[in-house]
């Protein structure tokens, strides 16, 4: 994985805003990871994406993570910091292996979902049935007696959606939080596609700003500032009264 420069960092931003979260989250790996097709990063399972994509944020602000979450139960804003080796999970086993499940008529074969399976659904709005579409698309012919995708009965889907949160837990992070208010515990969702875009978002609102200041003060182009180092641009920032 490669360290990504500002200029190239801010180019990837300006790409992705219009896409799909999915999409953001591979233009992202593909820029880390040059040497590697889209398609195979497409293909990885979501839970081994997404531990690269921790190892990414990690390499570009760091293993510390904050973020706010609503209590539920008060309705309390709360913030809660952990580090990105707090929400790294081992692999349950080998992600790239089929999985298995005997179902009523036979044994049902399957895969584990990746990017490509997320960015056929990212437009439903019903949560069943996008799981639905999910678990049609990782089955893996041929289907045993009773199992036909396009009429799995729901009992055949959520047993297969366990085995794959099993067998991938990485895909799924969940965080145990407490309100300090009121002591209301319960388990919130933790995404880190849509958190490290938050961040990527931020930074380049942060860096837009700091080339419009020194562009402004000293005539730069927007290439040489992002060139300097980040120490440079704030200790010219800095003599601005920035």
């Amino acid at each position: 994985m490669r360290s990504l420069p500002a200029s190239h960092l801010l180019s990837v931003w300006e790409a992705a805003r219009d896409r799909l979260w999915v999409e953001r989250a591979l233009m992202v790996l593909a820029a880390a990871h040059p040497e590697l097709p889209t398609d195979t990063l497409a293909l990885l399972p979501i839970g081994e994406r997404d531990s690269w994509l921790l190892t990414l944020r990690e390499q570009m602000f760091g293993p510390t993570l904050t973020s706010l979450s609503t209590c539920p139960a008060c309705d309390k804003m709360l913030e809660q910091t952990f580090s990105v080796e707090d929400i790294r999970v081992p692999a349950a086993g080998p992600a790239r292996t089929l999985l298995s499940l005997p179902v009523d008529g036979g044994t049902v074969q399957f895969r584990l979902p990746n990017s490509h399976d997320l960015a056929a659904i990212a437009r439903l709005d019903d949560v069943g049935v996008a799981r639905t579409r999910i678990v049609e698309r990782c089955l893996v012919a041929p289907y045993p007696d009773g199992v036909h995708p396009g009429r799995l009965p729901e009992r055949t889907v959520s047993a297969i959606a366990a085995r794959m949160a099993q067998a991938d837990p990485q895909g799924d992070i969940q965080l145990a939080l407490c309100c300090p208010y009121c002591a209301h515990e319960w388990l919130e969702s933790f995404d880190i596609v849509s958190f490290l875009w938050s961040e990527l978002m931020a930074w380049a609102s942060r860096m837009l700003d700091q080339v419009h200041r020194l562009a402004s003060a000293y005539g730069w182009s927007e290439a040489d500032i992002l060139a300097m180092s980040p120490w440079r641009r704030e200790a010219y920032l800095c003599r601005l009264g920035a």
